[in-house]
C-alpha cells in the first residue's frame, strides 16, 4: 500500500469517549456529584438518551442510555472477558474542513467510512480501526467556550424530559449521589 498523500488531520484530542449506562439518572449523580464534571448537553437520540460531561475545554465523556445494558464489575487495570460497557471513541477535529480532509483520506486509504450524521451540536462520521473498534471524528458546532451547565439553553440541552438529577441540578443540588466500592477480587 502506498504512503498517503492527504493531509495529516488536525486533531484537538478525545472529543467524546461514549459509553453506556442502564440508569441515566444515577450516571449524573456520579459525573456531576462525585466526580464534579459539568453536564454540558443533554440529547435525545430517538428513544436513547446521550449525556456529554466535560473533561476539559471541547474534551467529553457521554453516555447513551439503554435500559437492557448490564453493569459490570471489573477491577481497575485487570483484564476481564467479560463484556465492556464500551460503544467508541470519538476524535475531535476543530472544523468541519478538517473533518472533510479526514473523509478524504480514509477513503484514500480505502476504509469504510460513514456519511457525516449531523447531531446538532457535533457533526461526525464513523469508521474502524484495524482492531475492529469503532471510531468516530467530531467538530463541535457550537463554540466550547460556551459549554456548561445551561439547562436554558435548548441546543445543547435538547432532552425534552431529562432525568431527576438534572432539575435537581438546576435548583442548585443534587439531593443524593452515588457510592461505589471495589469488586471483590477472587
Amino acid at each position: 500500500m502506498k504512503a498517503n498523500a492527504s493531509a495529516t488531520p488536525n486533531w484537538q484530542g478525545i472529543h467524546h469517549l461514549a459509553m453506556i449506562t442502564p440508569d441515566m439518572d444515577e450516571t449524573v449523580r456520579f459525573y456531576c456529584g462525585v466526580l464534579g464534571m459539568p453536564l454540558v448537553a443533554t440529547l435525545c437520540a430517538g428513544p436513547m438518551r446521550h449525556y456529554f460531561f466535560e473533561l476539559g475545554t471541547g474534551n467529553t465523556i457521554a453516555f447513551f442510555e439503554d435500559p437492557r445494558a448490564e453493569t459490570f464489575e471489573k477491577p481497575a487495570g485487570l483484564m476481564s472477558r467479560t463484556d465492556l460497557q464500551f460503544d467508541h471513541l470519538s476524535f475531535a477535529l476543530a472544523t468541519e474542513k478538517d473533518l472533510t480532509s479526514l473523509i478524504q483520506r480514509l477513503e484514500d486509504a480505502q476504509c469504510d467510512i460513514t456519511r457525516i450524521v449531523d447531531h446538532q451540536i457535533i457533526r461526525s462520521v464513523y469508521f474502524h480501526d484495524n482492531n475492529g473498534i469503532a471510531l468516530e471524528a467530531s467538530y463541535w458546532t457550537v463554540p466550547i467556550e460556551n459549554l456548561g451547565f445551561k439547562p436554558d439553553d435548548e441546543v445543547l440541552f435538547a432532552d425534552p424530559n431529562p432525568v431527576p438529577s438534572v432539575k435537581e441540578m438546576t435548583n442548585g443540588q443534587l439531593l443524593n449521589i452515588p457510592k461505589t466500592t471495589f469488586p471483590s477480587i477472587n
